[in-house]
């Protein structure tokens, strides 16, 4: 099927299901500049990203990922809507999606003007205080960092997913974390990382929208994370077509619809 049939099929898939349960995940990004972390084969284009249990349990760990992020976030943090993320403000403001979840904690969609959200693994644009519970912007937190670290103000490095940077030969023993303001704690970005469950009311939520949608659109997701690929799961139970766009294989090849192979910026642009 050409890339213009494959639209057209997707352009009738949206037309007609008018109460789309939308999932997206990191290939929604990519246009912003954001890197993505797997390949068009679902595996890891890179070493996986730190869990829950190092971050928390080992502070050598947690000096290596801020002196990483400082450097990262630079640019995510100026990081823009595209098309993709557009597109999807569009399809909801013309009533036709029942609830976007996303996998990315980017809040472009936000930005895009998307109101019914649902960030399943949180927003990196926050910091937690994994003692007292206190939050602080990811951007004060920043010019804490940069403050405590100045040294590393001139280092650059090429950009990983969600804000990190590849600084793998560095020596991170001297780099300063600040401690929660309030109680001495430690700060972690507001999002789950791998080995951490997402909330079961979040996920409870999600799953009683996906109950009243008529129909699922997953944009750029390979659904290789079990938290995303559950929907999926659920909506094929429910007897519930589900269309997807994605660059590559995905998790739920064999419960899919309909399945467009293209950018997502492109394969939206019907709807801008």
């Amino acid at each position: 099927m050409s890339a213009a049939m494959d639209h057209s099929a997707l352009e009738n898939f949206v037309d007609r299901h008018r109460r789309l349960f939308v999932l997206t995940g990191a290939g929604c990004s990519t246009n912003s500049g954001i890197p993505d972390y797997r390949d068009s084969e679902g595996k890891w284009k890179r070493m996986q990203p730190v869990t829950h249990q190092a971050f928390m349990g080992d502070e050598a760990t947690r000096r290596r990922y801020w002196a990483r992020s400082l450097i990262g976030w630079r640019r995510f943090g100026r990081a823009v809507p595209n098309d993709a993320h557009h597109a999807l403000a569009r399809l909801e403001a013309q009533g036709g999606c029942e609830l976007l979840v996303t996998q990315n904690v980017d809040r472009l969609h936000q930005r895009a003007g998307s109101q019914q959200v649902i960030d399943l693994h949180g927003r990196l644009d926050q910091v937690r205080c994994m003692g007292c519970g206190l939050k602080a912007r990811r951007e004060a937190f920043q010019r804490e960092l940069e403050s405590l670290n100045a040294d590393w103000l001139a280092i650059d490095a090429a950009d990983a997913p969600d804000g990190d940077a590849d600084l793998e030969a560095a020596d991170f023993a001297a780099f300063m974390v600040p401690a929660c303001s309030s109680c001495g704690g430690v700060m972690k970005p507001d999002v789950v990382f791998f080995g951490a469950n997402v909330a079961r009311d979040v996920i409870a939520t999600a799953q009683a929208h996906l109950e009243r949608a008529d129909a699922m659109l997953v944009v750029g997701s390979s659904l290789m994370v079990y938290s995303g690929f559950r929907f999926a799961q659920m909506a094929a139970r429910q007897g519930m077509p589900i269309a997807a766009i994605n660059l590559g294989r995905t998790r739920a090849d064999d419960l899919l619809t309909l399945k467009v192979e293209d950018r997502c910026e492109a394969a939206l642009s019907f709807l801008l």
